[in-house]
C-alpha cells in the first residue's frame, strides 16, 4: 500500500455518504472489527471536547466512497486514514495529527514526528500487523450510543 505525500490533497469523500462540513471536522476511518481500534476510537472521542472528528468504518460505505474517490494506484491502509484539511494521511502521521488536536497532554506526541516517517511507520506497522492477535477482533463493526451517533458518518 502506498501512502501519499502528507501535502497531498485529497477529494473527500462523495456526498452521498456522508454530509459533512470538512473544514470543520476531521475524518477518521478505523478497522471497525478490531478491538483496539474501536478502544482507539472512544479514546479519542472522550479526548476531543470539541468534536473535531469524525468516524467511520474502514467497512462502511463512506470508506468505500472515499476508496472509489482515491488516484488510480492509491489504496487504503487497513488500520486507520485521517482525512484532515484537505490531506490524506495514513498510519504514524495520522496517529501523530490525531493526538495533536485532543486535551493535553496528547498534543505533546507531535514532537515524534520529527522521527523520520519510515522509523515511526515500523513502529506503528508491528502494532498493526500484530492487533487482532494481541487484542482481539470483533464480530461486527462498533455501534455507536444514541449520544455518539452524531459523531459517525
Amino acid at each position: 500500500m502506498t501512502e501519499p505525500p502528507p501535502s497531498t490533497p485529497t477529494p473527500p469523500p462523495a456526498q452521498s455518504s456522508a454530509h459533512i462540513d470538512l473544514s470543520r471536522h476531521s475524518v477518521i476511518f478505523f478497522d471497525g472489527v478490531c478491538t483496539l481500534c474501536n478502544a482507539s476510537v472512544l479514546f479519542i472521542i472522550a479526548r476531543d471536547p470539541h468534536a473535531h472528528f469524525k468516524f467511520a468504518a474502514l467497512q462502511s460505505d463512506a470508506a468505500a466512497a472515499l476508496h472509489n474517490a482515491l488516484p488510480t494506484g492509491l489504496s487504503l491502509p487497513d488500520s486507520i486514514v485521517l482525512i484532515d484539511r484537505g490531506g490524506l494521511f495514513t498510519r504514524s502521521t495520522a496517529a501523530l495529527r490525531i493526538a495533536r488536536r485532543l486535551r493535553f497532554p496528547w498534543p505533546i506526541l507531535c514532537v515524534f514526528i520529527l522521527v523520520p516517517r519510515p522509523i515511526r511507520n515500523w513502529a506503528y506497522q508491528l502494532i498493526a500487523k500484530n492487533r487482532y492477535r494481541w487484542f482481539g477482533q470483533r464480530d461486527a463493526c462498533l455501534i455507536p450510543t444514541p449520544e455518539l451517533r452524531a459523531r459517525f458518518l
